[in-house]
């Protein structure tokens, strides 16, 4: 099996969101399922963006100059509106009309976003980073996503070195509140596999 390339590791985070988004709407009626599909995504979204914007922003900005820093300023900027109403929906309460909505903006914004990363940010950069580059990325965002926090901090730096740091003292408290949270048991997740 070929390593797995930056690329891979984005577009895979990227289906899972879009796996749990329809999994929290067609819970609709279970309340309990869908706080536990909100709770899952709401965890993938944060860690992916802090993520990227550690690992995968830089490295465009390194290799593809002027046009980098533009479009991890733009990544960044839309990484900036999906925090805001992730930070709002720890207000609201899944299964609701308004977390529904809120939701819905969350999932219509990354959309189009994703795609951007996938079809323009990432077929410009690999070419830079080279096979063994790219697979080295993969392996940086993956273990970085390990670290970071798992809400959204809308409020915290967006840009190494102080994004690092104030996920690295943000992702303990988060942690500890994902502990009192529900999320999709495992039956739950095989059965979305199984789909």
């Amino acid at each position: 099996m070929a390593p797995r390339t930056l690329t891979d590791a984005i577009k895979e985070d990227h289906q899972e969101m879009y796996e749990y988004y329809d999994a929290y709407t067609k819970a609709a009626g279970n309340v309990d399922a869908q706080a536990r599909w909100a709770h899952q995504l709401v965890w993938e979204v944060a860690r992916h963006a802090v993520g990227e914007e550690i690992i995968v922003y830089p490295l465009m900005e390194k290799h593809l100059g002027s046009r980098g820093l533009d479009l991890a300023n733009q990544d960044r900027a839309d990484h900036q509106i999906v925090k805001e109403l992730l930070y709002s929906l720890s207000s609201q309460n899944p299964g609701t009309a308004e977390y529904d909505t809120t939701l819905k903006k969350v999932m219509d914004h990354l959309r189009p976003h994703n795609d951007s990363e996938e079809q323009e940010d990432l077929p410009l950069l690999e070419p830079h980073l080279g096979p063994d580059g790219s697979t080295s990325a993969a392996q940086s965002f993956s273990r970085t996503k390990k670290f970071v926090p798992t809400r959204a901090h809308p409020s915290a730096p967006n840009r190494p070195p102080l994004e690092t740091i104030a996920g690295f003292m943000a992702a303990p408290i988060d942690k500890l509140k994902d502990m009192f949270e529900t999320f999709p048991t495992d039956e739950m997740k095989e059965e979305l596999k199984n789909q």
